[in-house]
């Protein structure tokens, strides 16, 4: 992107914003992880009005993983189960991490995640909502640019992907995601 991604303006907010309300809107309490410095700081601000606390991962350049491994040594104890989601993709709603978090108090699964699509064509991708009893397996994740794939590989069977429409997943990596993001945005008004 050339800048920071997660304080990227998309309709006039920062980019961080849209993921943080949809899961303000379901969970508490509620964990950023945010890089050291200016950008976390700026995301910081960007956060101020929703009930976050944060956690700074000091390795940022490591990869997706390493921000993994942050979120699950801060959570506090006594959680049922803890969502991973991420914060450039715009098009995740309160509504879709409901879904989740419902179907996890039905089903007690040990991992409830979302596909986008239907059939072969369908992308596992976050929010991934894991049990408790899996968060510790976050603490050694490998460094990787991707999250716990291996801990949900395990669980197999056992796992629920719950399927959404495939245009809910846009992960903003570019300029040209900013503009899809945004056309989205405007559609859904």
């Amino acid at each position: 992107m050339g800048r920071p991604k997660q304080l990227a303006e998309l309709a006039g907010q920062p980019l961080c914003l849209y993921a943080a309300r949809a899961l303000a809107g379901v969970y508490s309490p509620l964990l950023a992880v945010i890089p050291p410095g200016a950008v976390g700081e700026g995301i910081r601000a960007a956060l101020a009005d929703l009930p976050f606390t944060f956690a700074v991962n000091p390795q940022p350049e490591l990869g997706l993983a390493s921000s993994f491994r942050v979120a699950a040594a801060h959570l506090p104890p006594g959680l049922d189960g803890a969502s991973f989601t991420l914060a450039d993709m715009p098009l995740v709603t309160a509504d879709l991490h409901l879904g989740l978090l419902s179907a996890f108090r039905e089903t007690n699964a040990p991992v409830v995640m979302a596909a986008y699509g239907t059939g072969e064509d369908a992308v596992r991708a976050p929010p991934h909502l894991l049990r408790a009893d899996l968060l510790p397996e976050l603490l050694i994740l490998p460094d990787a640019d991707h999250g716990p794939r291996r801990i949900i590989a395990a669980q197999g069977n056992s796992a629920l992907t719950l399927n959404f429409p495939a245009a809910m997943l846009l992960d903003v990596d570019t300029p040209e995601g900013l503009k899809l993001a945004e056309a989205a945005l405007n559609r859904s008004v």
